[in-house]
């Protein structure tokens, strides 16, 4: 039974924790070198209250917003505690950021301070700080900002600790989470204490987290997903967070923090896969894995090489989940859960259950969460106490995000099956008809495209074209092997059969005209993809749609972009 009532908030949680297990780690964190640093709950407490009191020494006015821009890290954390104890409003903003979008989120949000924290891109994102904006440096933020700006620990030091509990009202505003958004310029969504309240304690009960759980924390803490199962998660909980390094160290990270809970982004499932198949290909995988006694001692050797054998929980969200990669994973012996939501519903719509195989579904709704089918639409339209306040300074957008009658409008098409299911069939929007006057829908046979040994990420597009057409994005062992030009034909040759195999399981109208290998990796930092890996369609279209109808009238099947 969780000691935390799921009713606290998020301070109240804080201070739980600092009264009952003040010599418990709360937190392990990387410094680099081989070094590693933790921090019980009673040090989090003590330069969250530091923290608090040089903040509310600045004098702002109650509500405040005050930024966050920094990778994941223990600063980051009691960062949001402390800004949340000084009686303001917190801002994340993703560490990967152009600077035009840094400088849009600060002046919109009307931040008064940034914490510049752990970043790998400083350089690029520095100009869209305001000269004059007040910063505080981590102990691991890049030399340049900590020579800039005075660092937290300089700032814990010459404070003393913010006395008593204090405690922010359910209704109160506590964070501006700017959408990541694959269209558009990024909205503040609203969310109170009361909001993030009621998540985690939806989330706690469906997945049954205690205080002997582990988390690693290495998606963007800046992300709905992370905010609530790892941040708000480890409030209710009292489990120990572990974060990331960094990229190169990913897979010791996982051995060290041999997450019990553990969360990932499709596109990430994909690649640990395709780094299970490097080692033992397909055929080979499972011809082992129907032995009885060696499919065991494979599947534990392989989860321990993964850094997840003792993970009791896995989860994937935040784009779909192809059914075949589900089902690999469940022969594995390491089920995935799919969970469904948007920034708008802290993430909490809809989650498949432990134990059962809901595959190709995203499962029932949580508790106390309303889920109907527009009948006109398809559209998924959902309502609870996680929802937003609304969007930040944009009225009109918080209008419509709503129906008529109250309930938020998700933008995804979908379906809700006999047994309470809801299975998601795509994006209201993302509907594209081409040339013959026929509808088609992405999302379906971007599921078959990326299950695929060479594809990292695909896209599938084509309005006003005779047939649609499939761009993906080669993974880096891929793109390696077609740079030789001994074994380029090998890796046509194979997404050519790739391409028959699909078209093969689809209607006419829907069958693919070509595949086309795009020739510059789709990242972050080139704005094709988010921060949690989805295909931004409006940047495909604006980068790729003027070759449209030249690759559909080549006539070849794979198309070198």
């Amino acid at each position: 039974m969780n000691p935390v009532s799921s009713d606290l908030l998020a301070l109240q949680r804080l201070y739980f924790w600092e009264r009952t297990a003040p010599d418990r780690i709360a937190l392990t964190q990387p410094m680099g070198g081989g070094v590693i640093r933790d921090f019980t709950w009673a040090q989090v407490g003590d330069e969250v209250r530091r923290m608090a009191t040089h903040l509310q020494a600045q004098g702002w006015a109650p509500g405040s917003k005050v930024a966050i821009l920094s990778k994941n890290c223990a600063w980051w954390l009691m960062s949001d505690l402390a800004i949340w104890m000084a009686g303001y409003v917190s801002v994340p903003l993703y560490p990967t950021l152009a600077h035009g979008t840094v400088r849009h989120i600060l002046s919109h949000s009307e931040a008064r301070a940034c914490f510049v924290g752990k970043l790998d891109d400083w350089e690029r994102m520095m100009p869209g700080l305001p000269a004059d904006m007040p910063c505080i440096s981590y102990p691991l933020s890049p030399a340049d900002a900590i020579r800039r700006f005075e660092g937290w620990d300089a700032i814990i030091a010459r404070n003393t600790p913010l006395n008593g509990e204090v405690v922010r009202d359910a209704d109160e505003l506590a964070t501006l989470i700017y959408t990541s958004g694959t269209t558009g310029q990024p909205k503040g969504v609203m969310h109170s204490f009361g909001n993030f309240a009621w998540a985690i304690g939806r989330g706690v009960d469906s997945v049954k987290m205690t205080q002997e759980d582990r988390m690693l924390s290495y998606l963007p803490l800046a992300h709905v997903v992370e905010r609530v199962l790892v941040e708000h998660g480890w409030l209710a909980t009292g489990m120990h967070v572990f974060f990331a390094e960094s990229l190169d160290t990913f897979a010791r990270d996982l051995q060290r923090a041999r997450p019990t809970i553990f969360f990932s982004v499709p596109r990430l499932w994909v690649k640990f896969q395709q780094g299970v198949h490097h080692k033992l290909p397909p055929a080979k995988l499972n011809r082992l894995l129907a032995i009885p006694l060696i499919g065991g001692l494979l599947r534990r050797k392989v989860k321990k090489a993964l850094g997840l054998d003792q993970c009791r929980f896995a989860a994937g969200g935040a784009a779909p989940m192809p059914v075949p990669l589900l089902a690999w994973y469940r022969k594995l012996g390491l089920p995935i859960n799919e969970g469904y939501g948007m920034t708008e519903n802290l993430a909490v719509s809809n989650l498949t259950l432990l134990g059962q195989n809901q595959e190709g579904t995203v499962g029932p709704p949580y508790a106390g969460v309303e889920v109907r089918i527009d009948a006109a639409t398809g559209e998924i339209q959902m309502r609870s106490p996680a929802v937003m306040q609304g969007y930040y300074k944009e009225n009109e957008l918080t209008r419509e995000a709503f129906t008529a009658d109250g309930w938020l409008h998700t933008g995804d098409k979908g379906h809700i099956d006999a047994q309470g299911n809801l299975h998601i069939t795509g994006r209201v929007k993302d509907l594209f008809k081409t040339s013959k006057g026929k509808y088609v829908a992405p999302a379906p046979i971007e599921d078959k495209l990326v299950m695929h040994e060479l594809v990292e990420a695909c896209v599938v597009t084509g309005a006003n074209l005779g047939q649609p057409l499939g761009i993906v994005m080669l993974n880096a062992e891929a793109v390696a092997r077609a740079a030789d030009p001994a074994k380029r034909g090998l890796v046509e040759a194979a997404l050519g059969q790739h391409l028959e195999t699909i078209n093969a399981s689809l209607d006419p109208h829907e069958q693919l005209q070509c595949l086309v290998v795009a020739s510059t990796a789709w990242t972050i930092e080139n704005d094709i993809v988010t921060p949690t890996f989805k295909v931004k369609r409006n940047r495909i279209e604006d980068i790729y749609s003027a070759n449209y109808t030249r690759w559909e009238d080549s006539g070849q099947p794979v198309i070198w972009q």
